[in-house]
């Protein structure tokens, strides 16, 4: 053999050791993401389903606005903030997004700091004993 193909053929033998490392290397990078992406195709069939039933979603939609319009009224705020949120997040504009996002964490501070003043007060005390006769 020529002394040139031998250094071909030690170079193609090196390339493909390389290669080989090189697969390895990132299916053990990518096992993790098996199971993301798993949780991703789930998503979309949940999103598919729902969007196969919107007349019967609508219809609960509006029995629960119908029952509980304090309540519905809320969750449509939230749920409009939380839309502003995702677009702005999409947009890729992380410092437009602190000026929304501070008041709205006060007021989740808020709330939850009343709420666990309100259950401190309330079950603060230690139960009484019941007398049985």
């Amino acid at each position: 053999m020529d002394s040139r193909q031998i250094d071909l053929a030690l170079r193609k033998q090196k390339l493909q050791l390389r290669a080989e490392a090189q697969r390895a290397d990132m299916t053990r990078r990518l096992s993790g993401i098996d199971g993301a992406l798993d949780r991703v195709d789930t998503l979309r069939e949940h999103l598919a389903w729902a969007k196969d039933k919107i007349p019967l979603l609508s219809v609960a939609l509006l029995a629960v606005v119908a029952a509980r319009p304090r309540f519905a009224l809320r969750l449509a705020k939230r749920a409009w903030v939380g839309w502003l949120l995702v677009r702005q997040a999409r947009g890729g504009r992380l410092s437009a997004l602190l000026p929304t996002a501070i008041p709205l964490l006060r007021g989740l501070l808020a709330l939850v700091r009343r709420r666990l003043e309100s259950s401190a007060g309330s079950g603060s005390a230690a139960p009484r004993r019941r007398r049985t006769g």
